[in-house]
Order: C-alpha cells, then structure tokens, then sequence
C-alpha cells in the first residue's frame, strides 16, 4: 500500500491523502456516504508528476477513511475547539456518519489500522527524509495537500488557493518559509495564506525539526484552483496547467536555497 520514488534531490514529496483504496473489511461497513470518498485529495499526484526529475515521493494508496496518516497515531486532535477530522474518521468534512450504524471501528480496530496502514506509511517516510538527508546534509518534506475551497463545517468563507502551513514557523527555517510565501505571493491570480485555518499536519509537526537538518511544510491547495469541486472530481487541465509553473516555482526556490548552501 506503500509506493516511494526516490530521487536524487533535497525535496521530499508526501503525498498522504490522494490513496482512493478501501481494504474490503472496512469498505463493507461504510455507508453511502463514506463510500463516496469525498474527502480525498483528488488529482494531487497528477498536478505534480514531472514538475521536478529529482524529487522523491511517498505515497499511501489507503484512503483516509480508513486511517489519516496525516493524524498522530494517539488520535489527539491537531486542531484543539474546531471541528476536524481523526485518526480513523467517523464523519466528512460535511459532519456527517461515514460508517452504517454500529459498524464504527472500535479500539481494537483502530490498533489494527494503525499497524497495517500508518505505520509503515511513517516507515517509508522517515526512511525516505534520512537518506535525502544524508546526500544533502538537510532534507525539506514538501507535503502534499488539496481540498475544496468552501467548507463551512471546517471553515468560514472561501479558502485562499495556497495555504501554506510551517506549525506557525516552527517546523522548517525562515528562510523556507519565506521562500515558499514569497513565491506562491508571486503566482498572479492566485491567493496565499501562511498558517491560517492549516498550519500543518501531524506530518509537518513531527518531522518538522530544523535545528536537526530536516524542514517540513505543509501545502493545502484549495480544489477549485485545478479541478472541479464535485462529483465526478474531474481535472481540469486548463486549469491546472495555470497552476503547475506556480508549484514549480515553489519548488525551484526551496531547492535553490539548498543547493546554494544557505541552510543547514
């Protein structure tokens, strides 16, 4: 359920929540709703294959759904008084059940998810960011996110197309930071935001060391900049090809400052 590419360059590309796999014990106890998938981070390895030959990526081919790897494994909110989602989700985004009435997964299940499916996600990953790390001296884990800009049991209003989240600038250096909102401030026609309504997952948080050499930043794209927010989620190429010179924008400058030596 795990797929990794390894490239030969400083960026780390995960890729959490674009899995639309539901092993078949789960799947039989979703109801209409979860077995919709609404949820998923749709087309995300799409917008960015090819935009960079040396980036590596880890992949989890597991639907959220059926575990978020994006989640701390003791299940503790990351969002402490909002509303969110956890480890092993009950509900969508929306608030509503995903699970048919009494097959909500219980403690033992969700110890079970936890073995079979986050945990070797975080294997691969950590493995991944050690050895980038070891060929460059630091390792930036550019994680990878979308979701529909209008959510109003998440959020209020329309989301900003990038939302860039650094755990309120703890998880990667300044000048990391700074490169990613200064060049997504760049893209016209487009919106950004800095550790506004995301400032990062369980993933940006806990790899997110700088004074170690490891830099981690969250990237949450709202939908409605490359695709069409419904179902049948289609891609829309147009639009996602505005986008795609933008994202790799971002990614140049994050490369650029390791390669010029500039963090350590």
């Amino acid at each position: 359920m795990i797929e990794v590419t390894r490239g030969e360059g400083p960026i780390v590309l995960g890729l959490p929540h674009t899995g639309t796999e539901v092993p078949p014990e789960i799947w039989a106890g979703l109801n209409e709703v979860g077995r919709a998938l609404a949820d998923t981070d749709w087309h995300v390895e799409r917008l960015y294959a090819g935009l960079r030959d040396d980036v590596s990526t880890v992949r989890t081919r597991v639907h959220r759904y059926a575990i978020d790897v994006n989640r701390p494994p003791d299940g503790a909110s990351l969002y402490p008084g909002q509303a969110t989602t956890g480890l092993c989700p009950l509900t969508d985004f929306d608030g509503r059940p995903i699970y048919r009435e009494g097959q909500a997964p219980d403690e033992a299940e969700v110890a079970r998810r936890r073995a079979a499916y986050h945990a070797p996600y975080h294997a691969a990953l950590a493995a991944e960011l050690a050895r980038v790390k070891a060929r460059h001296g630091v390792a930036i884990l550019y994680d990878c996110h979308s979701i529909r800009s209008e959510i109003p049991h998440l959020f209020d209003g329309i989301l900003p197309d990038f939302n860039i989240g650094t755990n309120l600038s703890t998880s990667c250096a300044a000048l990391v930071e700074e490169v990613a909102v200064a060049r997504a401030a760049q893209a016209a026609g487009f919106t950004h935001v800095v550790n506004g309504r995301f400032r990062g997952g369980w993933t940006t948080r806990a790899y997110g060391r700088p004074d170690e050499g490891v830099h981690a930043i969250q990237m949450e794209l709202a939908q409605a900049s490359y695709m069409q927010e419904a179902p049948p989620w289609r891609y829309l190429e147009p639009k996602a090809e505005v986008l795609r010179p933008h994202l790799l924008h971002i990614l140049n400058g994050l490369a650029d400052v390791v390669e010029a030596g500039e963090l350590r």
